[in-house]
């Protein structure tokens, strides 16, 4: 005997009428998007720039902050550092 929760349940799920329907649904699945090693990309977040970079996730964000003009971009509040401007950056710079 089912209950009132199970038949409102019951009516959520679509009838499905033939396996193939079934087969055909569980298909449809997205396929991951395709990983870019780091060193490819030109825009890297904090924590990949950290990691290439090999410098604190603090400090670049100091960086980042302090330098939307030169090597680096906000989206929203999420800092983004433009690789190749950033190394330009390094080699002028004697101390970080």
């Amino acid at each position: 005997m089912l209950n009132a929760v199970t038949k409102n349940k019951l009516s959520l799920v679509p009838a499905v009428d033939k396996p193939a329907e079934i087969i055909q649904m569980k298909s449809t699945k997205a396929e991951p998007p395709a990983v870019v090693p780091i060193p490819e990309k030109y825009l890297l977040t904090i924590r990949e720039a950290s990691a290439y970079f090999n410098l604190g996730v603090k400090r670049l964000r100091r960086l980042a902050e302090d330098n939307t003009d030169n090597f680096s971009l906000c989206n929203g509040s999420r800092y983004l550092i433009i690789r190749p401007k950033f190394e330009k950056y390094l080699e002028e710079v004697s101390s970080i």
